[in-house]
């Protein structure tokens, strides 16, 4: 199949974070690592996708011989594997947002979530970044429209996402699939590099959006409201 324009600008994108990453000048926010991830007290408030079971099968079978030869990184489990579709306030203990704000991200979402349609995700490669590890995905043009009208959506609101990105368009889909609390080992990446090579995955259809409150790996999770996409695609 045909790589699109926009995927094309994604992967540019996805280029350019790895050099960052490189290079450590990263223009990003990211989760700091903790010893306890799954009682880690951090929440944030953001969107999701919640995957099929034919997808986290897929995914779990690209991350299995990372589990087999090192157990020590903290593995998403199968219910907490989710595609991140727009973040609204980042992971901090206190959190960074009150029960009014959750109120006005609601109405954001229901009002527009519904009127967007389901989109595809390409996922193509393992990204690692210096706390975690992730797949990769470009996208259908569609996601951004949806990113971008629920950025407006909520800055209308008074409930602007506080994340610092390193791109304002041409966003890419990401899985994150393991946490580290310290530095990983040089074979673990040679690992990584050599399982990127093989992700070969079908096109996979966003057809939903949740917004939740969580911790970083989805033990503090709690669903405020879900939406379908409309058809598309």
């Amino acid at each position: 199949m045909a790589v699109t324009d926009h995927q094309l600008k994604q992967i540019e994108v996805v280029n350019r974070i790895e050099s960052q990453i490189k290079d450590n000048s990263l223009g990003f926010s990211l989760v700091s690592p903790v010893i306890d991830f799954e009682n880690d007290a951090r929440m944030c408030l953001t969107s999701v996708h919640f995957p099929s079971s034919e997808l986290k099968n897929e995914i779990e079978k690209i991350i299995k011989p990372l589990k087999d030869q090192f157990p020590e990184p903290y593995y998403y489990d199968f219910d907490s594997l989710h595609l991140t579709i727009k973040n609204i306030r980042v992971i901090n203990d206190p959190p960074h947002f009150t029960t009014e704000d959750i109120k006005k991200a609601e109405k954001v979402f229901s009002r527009i979530v519904p009127k967007h349609s389901k989109f595809k995700v390409y996922f193509y490669r393992l990204l690692l970044f210096p706390n975690n590890l992730a797949l990769i995905g470009t996208t259908d043009s569609e996601s951004d429209n949806i990113i971008i009208d629920i950025d407006a959506g909520l800055k209308s609101a008074g409930v602007g996402d506080d994340k610092k990105y390193v791109n304002s368009k041409y966003f890419i889909s990401n899985v994150t699939l393991a946490r580290f609390n310290k530095p990983v080992s040089q074979e673990f990446k040679d690992l990584v590099e050599k399982l990127s090579k093989g992700v070969n995955l079908e096109p996979y259809l966003v057809d939903s959006v949740s917004l939740i409150t969580t911790n970083a790996v989805l033990k503090k999770l709690h669903v405020i409201n879900s939406w379908k996409l409309g058809s598309g695609h």
